[in-house]
């Protein structure tokens, strides 16, 4: 993860901070807030009031979403299978056995059994949806299989030249949310074909993107955070954190084997979005937003002998250092407040 001078500025405000000291530190006997020195720091940076967003930076994967397999309806030989790359659509041909081709339906289930009349289930409502989508009709659909939906199966097995039997089984349609992506052909044009095995890896036809985040960074890991993606073709595109992985697995990276979370993101518009598969791509998230807050650069903090972080104000060729609280950082900055700071004045900070 590379965090945009945001968190990594935090974890070395330690550091920075004792380097100040080098510059300026409070005497012994000063009072914080109100003592005078007249030496000045080598530059100044002035005390700015806005917005301060936290922001993260990761490497994304390109791909498609609702990723799954296809397994075969019935024995036999591999007769045609659709060009990898593809799209299926409702009542299309979705892959061939021995010479019977086998449907694409749209449903949240699966076909696991031949269905005929007298049967009943949530199966039978996805099948009778389906007919009455593609326009066949004279059934309530509903969760029983009755004469009129073995009508209705009847027609739209004439419409395809299969046999007017009325019944309809896995070997006959395979059902899927919706219309899907041929990713990966499992088994190819005169193989052998087994119920239950692998013949096609699919996936949904909507573009999303894949990243992964270190566990500490969590309070990045939230469904709905907005991000920007940079794809391969140099443009960009808008989306959100749609879902979040909920385990987390080592790092595949040797030097960095941390705990990691897989994020989601969903594109604000998906049909515009274009490249290949797998393609790497940079994505930006935007975190939490502090607004109208003043804020100073990390390395104008000073670590107070007594604890805590001040801040030398320069006014009038003197100077004063003043206790803060320290806020959020991001964006090479850090929210402070106390001291009697206000907007636009200045600050010592070492020089660049």
């Amino acid at each position: 993860m590379r965090r945009g001078r945001a968190v990594a500025a935090a974890v070395a405000v330690l550091a920075v901070a004792a380097g100040s000291l080098a510059l300026t530190q409070l005497g012994p006997g000063e009072e914080t807030g109100g003592a005078k020195n007249t030496g000045l720091p080598p530059a100044t940076a002035p005390v700015e009031r806005g917005d301060l967003r936290d922001s993260a930076q990761a490497d994304g994967t390109l791909g498609y979403d609702k990723e799954r397999k296809i397994n075969a309806g019935a024995a036999g030989t591999m007769t045609w299978t659709p060009r990898t790359g593809s799209t299926v659509e409702r009542n299309e041909r979705l892959y061939e056995i021995d010479g019977r081709q086998v449907r694409l339906m749209y449903g949240a289930g699966p076909m696991y059994r031949t269905l005929k009349p007298g049967d009943k289930g949530r199966d039978v409502e996805q099948l009778e949806r389906n007919l009455a989508d593609l326009g066949y009709t004279g059934f309530t659909p509903d969760e029983e299989y009755t004469e009129l939906t073995a009508a209705a199966v009847k027609r739209w097995q004439k419409s395809h030249d299969m046999k007017r039997t009325g019944k309809v089984g896995p070997q006959d349609i395979t059902f899927a949310p919706g219309k899907v992506r041929v990713k990966s052909v499992g088994a190819g044009v005169g193989e052998q074909a087994q119920p239950g095995a692998p013949v096609l890896e699919t996936t949904g036809s909507e573009r999303i993107v894949t990243f992964r985040l270190d566990v500490a960074e969590s309070r990045m890991a939230k469904a709905g955070t907005k991000v920007t993606v940079e794809l391969p073709d140099g443009t960009s595109a808008s989306g959100k954190v749609s879902s979040v992985g909920r385990t987390a697995k080592p790092g595949d990276d040797p030097q960095d084997d941390s705990p990691k979370v897989t994020l989601t993101v969903s594109f604000d518009e998906p049909d515009e979005v274009d490249g290949f598969d797998q393609s790497p791509v940079t994505v930006n998230l935007t975190g939490e937003t502090r607004r109208d807050v003043l804020t100073v650069p990390v390395n104008a903090l000073l670590a107070l002998p007594g604890g805590g972080f001040g801040l030398q104000v320069v006014r009038g060729g003197t100077t004063r250092e003043v206790k803060v609280e320290l806020g959020m950082f991001a964006e090479g900055r850090v929210e402070v407040s106390g001291g009697g700071l206000r907007e636009g004045a200045k600050v010592g900070v070492p020089k660049i």
